[in-house]
């Protein structure tokens, strides 16, 4: 196993339990995150992202369907499994209220490690798949 696939492997789990602490000892201070919800740099923006998200997706886990590993990046694809049960804003910045609904959303992430900690993830998904799955209209 890689050292990119060891830290990569400790975000994830950290993530799944929803442990920020855990999971910002696995990303630089100056860690960079881009998503199709925009883009986050150093620890407090990306502990706001995700504890929103997390409240959106209280019961929210990243299921790995393959992993991929080339140097120091590290490639996941999986699957984003929870419960819409919470508040969610959309990149426009329209808060969609609780649905109920649950999702399964197809991701990729790609992961560029340096000196054991992250500092480039990208995340990839539909965000039409997203936005049918919550019962929005697709645009």
């Amino acid at each position: 196993m890689t050292d990119a696939r060891k830290v990569r492997d400790r975000y994830t789990a950290a993530f799944n339990a929803h442990d920020i602490d855990a999971l910002l000892r696995t990303v630089s201070p100056i860690g960079v995150t881009v998503s199709p919800e925009g883009l986050s740099q150093g620890h407090e923006e990306l502990a706001s992202y995700l504890e929103q998200f997390w409240e959106a997706f209280p019961d929210v886990h990243a299921v790995i369907m393959e992993s991929f590993d080339v140097g120091d990046v590290a490639i996941d694809e999986l699957l984003m499994v929870g419960t819409h049960t919470g508040p969610y804003m959309l990149p426009d910045g329209q808060v969609i209220t609780a649905s109920g609904r649950p999702i399964s959303l197809r991701c990729c992430y790609i992961c560029t490690i340096e000196n054991g900690l992250i500092v480039s993830l990208r995340l990839y998904f539909d965000q039409s798949e997203l936005r049918a799955q919550l019962g929005l209209p697709c645009e």
